[in-house]
């Protein structure tokens, strides 16, 4: 039996598919859903973490002043306006007195009335004691008459008498002395106390000050505590912030933290932990401290802005460790893609802390050598072919 030949059309298609199958095959294993799929590599080292522990604040100032009277009247200017520096001293702002410049004349004039009274009040007592040091002379020299018998007992007696009248009026010249003096001091004192109320309706800086608030205006009527001017000490200003308490241990002041204020997300200021709070709040499961700045920029930050705080915290037993970028989480499952003899394999990891350079603590399943998957093109499986470059486009280093 013959064997059929082969057309020269079919030769010409065998022709022809060949090269587009060989084509198909190669564009499939080096460009298609076969091809190698791109992978940069790390080996995990044995190093010390710094771990960073991340909170959120507002910044406020220690020192707040409230300016105000003492009492309730009405305000007659004010001097200053948010955001003026002023000095310790400076008038801020004036009540109006009202009735209170005539007050203190009146008292001016009871005080003067008072003095008179006391001067007159000394010189009565010096003219008691004139008569009465004279009631004693005489009763000195009568009694020695009456034993030269040149002087009769009712004269010697009727000295006597003078001399106990001259001894009651320097008594009661002396109490009405006391008594002028008191008056004296009390009028003093109701004087003083109308001046310092005089003085109270100026309302100065306690110190060198930023004008945060003004709260009334010339015209408004205030009670006594209210608020017409509020001023802060801008060397005052601290970071409020909230930390999880999970992660707080090994928070203690001192520590440096960078700053980055929510108004200026570009710009990074450096501080320090002062104080951690004794009470944390139970509710959020935050722990509370207060972050100095190192130094203020200008213009000073605005109090109640938001600031997300960063704390270094002390560096940890060395470990393995490797970029969080590392990680991956398939099927509820915490690992990396390592890759040894036999190709890739997902390894199961404990993570620990991670630091502020972005590398994180492998308590378990890998060890240092180890060769893992930092970035890839797209998700890798186990079957996943590999090719390993330097770096890959779009991907930071």
């Amino acid at each position: 039996m013959k064997a059929s030949k082969i057309s020269p059309r079919t030769l010409t298609l065998i022709g022809v598919m060949v090269p587009l199958l060989a084509l198909f095959g190669f564009a499939a294993l080096r460009a298609g859903p076969l091809a190698p799929v791109p992978v940069t590599l790390t080996r995990v080292v044995q190093a010390g973490v710094a771990p960073a522990l991340f909170g959120v604040g507002t910044v406020e100032a220690r020192a707040t002043y409230r300016i105000g009277p003492t009492f309730a009247g009405r305000v007659s200017r004010v001097e200053v306006d948010v955001g003026d520096r002023v000095k310790a001293g400076q008038l801020l702002g004036e009540m109006d007195p009202v009735d209170l410049d005539d007050r203190v004349a009146a008292q001016e004039a009871a005080l003067r009335r008072a003095e008179s009274g006391v001067t007159a009040a000394q010189a009565q007592v010096r003219e008691a004691i004139a008569r009465q040091d004279y009631a004693t002379a005489q009763v000195n020299r009568y009694e020695q008459l009456l034993q030269a018998r040149t002087a009769s007992e009712d004269t010697a007696g009727a000295k006597r008498q003078e001399a106990q009248v001259a001894t009651a009026g320097l008594a009661l010249a002396e109490a009405n002395l006391e008594s002028a003096q008191q008056e004296l001091k009390r009028v003093r004192a109701e004087r003083e106390a109308l001046v310092r109320q005089r003085a109270n309706l100026r309302l100065s800086a306690p110190v060198d000050a930023l004008v945060v608030a003004r709260d009334a205006e010339p015209g408004s009527t205030v009670v006594a505590g209210q608020s017409v001017v509020e001023v802060i000490d801008p060397t005052s200003l601290w970071i409020d912030v909230r930390f999880d308490q999970l992660n707080a241990a090994g928070l203690r002041p001192g520590l440096e933290a960078r700053i980055a204020l929510r108004s200026r997300p570009n710009e990074g200021l450096a501080g320090r932990v002062l104080r951690i709070e004794p009470r944390a709040d139970s509710v959020t499961e935050e722990l509370l401290a207060k972050v100095a700045f190192a130094s203020l920029s200008d213009p000073l930050p605005a109090v109640g802005d938001l600031a997300e705080v960063t704390v270094a915290l002390a560096e940890l037993t060395p470990t393995p460790v490797l970029p969080n970028a590392a990680l991956h989480r398939i099927g509820g499952r915490l690992g990396v893609w390592r890759l040894g003899d036999d190709g890739l394999e997902f390894a199961g990891v404990k993570a620990g802390a991670t630091g502020l350079d972005g590398r994180i603590q492998i308590l378990d399943g890998v060890w240092p050598g180890e060769q893992v998957v930092v970035h890839s093109q797209r998700a890798l499986n186990a079957s996943s072919r590999v090719e390993v470059v330097e770096r890959l486009p779009g991907v930071a280093q």
